[in-house]
């Protein structure tokens, strides 16, 4: 991914020249290649973690370490379930970088490595896995609703799952969530009418992240790869484009749409 930056500061041209970007839950995983496609692309990046400063603070030095003019990323930390914590993710990205907000990428999720069916899911567990991806999608998308640019090139993207589409057990709080969030970002879409913000749903197969591993065991893992058309997992770079694409404005006609990116696997 450092390489994709350097290279697209090389002569090649930047559709995303200067916008800024928050991604969600961007120190590591599918959120950390989109955050990094998106720079090579030419925009400003606004790394969201809850947790580990570390990760996300080497996103930000490898992003900046590419441009030799002022920064063009910062981490800033939010839990994306609080209201206020995303209200402020929005004013950092501002103030730092003195424009509104043009792309929302929501990333942030969490995954029960346990895989329990319905019957064995806590209601703990319920509830913590509906308020990252549920909740925490629905507050994003209401500030982002509000915050973002309008007038044309405004982009909000969730990443959801194609395990909304295949219903499998084990996943069913998960897959839950997640539909929610297909369902809300499709409305959210004729409700932005007349604001040239485009809202869309990236929905990822199985993706080699440190989520897809937690709790799998080695059988499970080959049978998923066994299942895939292509004999492989996912791996973040094939999913990073596709939110490129949707960020752009050559994907303007592209609007209120869920976009599976799996290999085939479902």
């Amino acid at each position: 991914m450092a390489e994709e930056i350097q290279q697209s500061t090389q002569g090649q041209s930047f559709p995303l020249q200067d916008r800024v970007a928050i991604v969600t839950g961007s120190s590591r995983g599918i959120g950390k290649a989109i955050a990094l496609h998106l720079a090579s692309l030419g925009a400003k990046l606004v790394i969201n973690y809850s947790s580990n400063s570390t990760k996300a603070d080497d996103v930000v030095t490898q992003i900046n370490s590419t441009f030799n003019s002022s920064p063009r990323a910062i981490a800033v930390k939010a839990n994306i379930s609080d209201p206020d914590q995303v209200k402020s993710l929005f004013d950092s990205a501002e103030s730092a970088f003195q424009s509104p907000v043009n792309i929302l990428v929501n990333c942030a999720g969490v995954l029960d490595g346990k895989y329990p069916s319905i019957l064995n899911t806590t209601l703990e567990d319920f509830d913590r896995t509906f308020e990252v991806n549920a909740r925490g999608a629905f507050i994003c998308c209401k500030e982002g609703a509000s915050r973002i640019k309008r007038g044309g090139g405004g982009r909000i993207i969730c990443l959801t799952t194609s395990l909304a589409a295949a219903f499998r057990p084990g996943y069913g709080a998960y897959t839950a969530s997640k539909a929610a969030v297909e369902a809300m970002v499709k409305i959210l879409a004729k409700e932005l009418k007349g604001t040239g913000i485009t809202a869309n749903c990236v929905a990822p197969g199985p993706i080699a992240t440190e989520m897809f591993y937690d709790g799998k065991t080695e059988e499970m893992i080959k049978r998923v790869i066994d299942e895939c058309p292509h004999g492989r997992l996912g791996q973040t770079e094939d999913v990073a484009p596709v939110v490129g694409f949707l960020a752009g404005d050559a994907s303007e006609w592209v609007n209120g749409q869920i976009i599976r990116v799996n290999g085939g696997y479902i």
